[in-house]
C-alpha cells in the first residue's frame, strides 16, 4: 500500500527577489528552438518546465530528452506528461547526435522519460544515443541523466557498457518525502543503482545525483541523505530549489535561502563530493559543463 499523501491544491507563492529571472531576447534562442523543432526533439528544458530554459538556450545548450515526451511514472513534483508511452523513435539516436554537432557542444546532457512499459526501461536507446553521439563528435563529454530501471543490472550495463563520462541518476530528496514525491521510485533503490554503477562503471566515469530542496525536508535530513549519497560512492551533487510546475503538483514549503545553499555546499564539500553545485537555480544538467573532471575514453 502506498504511503504517499494527496497533494494538498494551494496558490502557488509570490517568488522572492533571488528566484525572479530577467528573460533574454537573444538571437540564439531563436536558433536553438529552431533547431530542435526541425529536427524533433524533446528537451526536458520545455517538458519539465525548467526555469533555467531561457537561459541555456540563449547560450546554445539544451538537455535533451530520448524516448518520447510520455512518461510512465506520476512524481508530484515532475511537470513531463504522465500517459501512455508511445513507440520508441528509431531514428532519434541519430538527430540527436546531429543537434549536438550543430550546436556544437563540448558537453552533452541526455535524459530520458521513465518507460517502466519496456523491458529494458529504455536503456538500449540511451546506448544507441550514446553511441551515435560519440560517432559524430569525437571528444565530447557525454553525460547521462537515467532513471532507476527498477534495478534491473542488466539494463544498467547497457547504459554503462557505452561508457558515458558521467552517470546521474537523481536522489530528488530526503528519505522521509520520497513516498509523496517520486512515484514508484524508492530511497534505497537509487542509492543502490548509483553505488552499481560507481562500481562498475570503471575509473573513467563519474557518479552524479542531485536533490531538491524547499519540499519539508530539515537540515539534518539533507545532510543524512549527503551522507548516504557519498556512502554510495556518488562524486558529484548538485542542489536547487523546487519550483511547483503547476497547482496540480506538490506545493513549496520554503524558498530557502541562497545562504543556506552555501551552506550544504560547504558541508557536502567537506563530505568528500568532487564538485558541488549547490543555488536556488541550479537544475541536474545546468551548466553542467562546468565540471572539468572527466577523463577521455
Amino acid at each position: 500500500m502506498s504511503t504517499a499523501t494527496p497533494i494538498e491544491l494551494k496558490p502557488r507563492p509570490r517568488l522572492p527577489e533571488w528566484l525572479r529571472i530577467k528573460l533574454p531576447t537573444s538571437d540564439t534562442f531563436s536558433h536553438t528552438r529552431s533547431l530542435l523543432d526541425e529536427l524533433k526533439l524533446h528537451t526536458v528544458c520545455e517538458s519539465a518546465k525548467c526555469p533555467n530554459h531561457w537561459e541555456c538556450w540563449s547560450k546554445g545548450t539544451a538537455t535533451f530528452m530520448i524516448a518520447g515526451d510520455r512518461c510512465t511514472r506520476a512524481c508530484g513534483f515532475c511537470a513531463v506528461a504522465t500517459l501512455k508511452p508511445l513507440a520508441l523513435d528509431d531514428d532519434e539516436p541519430a538527430r540527436v547526435a546531429e543537434a549536438t554537432r550543430r550546436m556544437k557542444l563540448k558537453h552533452v546532457v541526455i535524459t530520458a522519460v521513465a518507460r517502466d512499459d519496456l523491458k529494458d526501461g529504455g536503456a538500449e536507446h540511451f546506448r544507441l544515443t550514446i553511441e551515435k553521439v560519440r560517432e559524430l563528435n569525437p571528444g565530447i563529454v557525454i553525460e547521462v541523466l537515467v532513471p532507476d530501471f527498477l534495478d534491473r543490472d542488466f539494463a544498467q550495463d547497457l547504459v554503462l557498457n557505452a561508457k558515458p563520462h558521467i552517470y546521474n541518476h537523481n536522489l530528488e530528496t530526503v528519505r522521509r518525502l520520497t513516498p509523496t514525491v517520486r512515484h514508484r521510485a524508492t530511497y534505497d533503490r537509487s542509492l543502490t543503482v548509483l553505488a552499481k554503477a560507481k562500481a562498475r562503471g570503471g575509473s573513467a566515469m563519474h557518479t552524479k545525483s542531485g536533490m531538491m530542496l524547499g519540499l519539508g525536508e530539515t537540515h539534518d535530513e539533507v545532510v543524512q541523505s549527503m551522507h548516504d549519497l557519498r556512502a554510495a560512492n556518488v562524486d558529484i551533487l548538485t542542489l536547487g530549489q523546487y519550483l511547483q510546475p503547476t497547482l496540480q503538483h506538490l506545493p513549496v514549503v520554503e524558498f530557502v535561502p541562497p545562504a543556506k545553499f552555501a551552506e550544504f555546499k560547504q558541508i557536502a564539500e567537506g563530505l568528500g563530493f568532487i564538485h558541488v553545485a549547490s543555488g536556488p537555480m541550479v537544475r541536474s544538467s545546468y551548466h553542467a559543463d562546468e565540471f572539468k573532471g572527466t577523463a577521455e575514453h
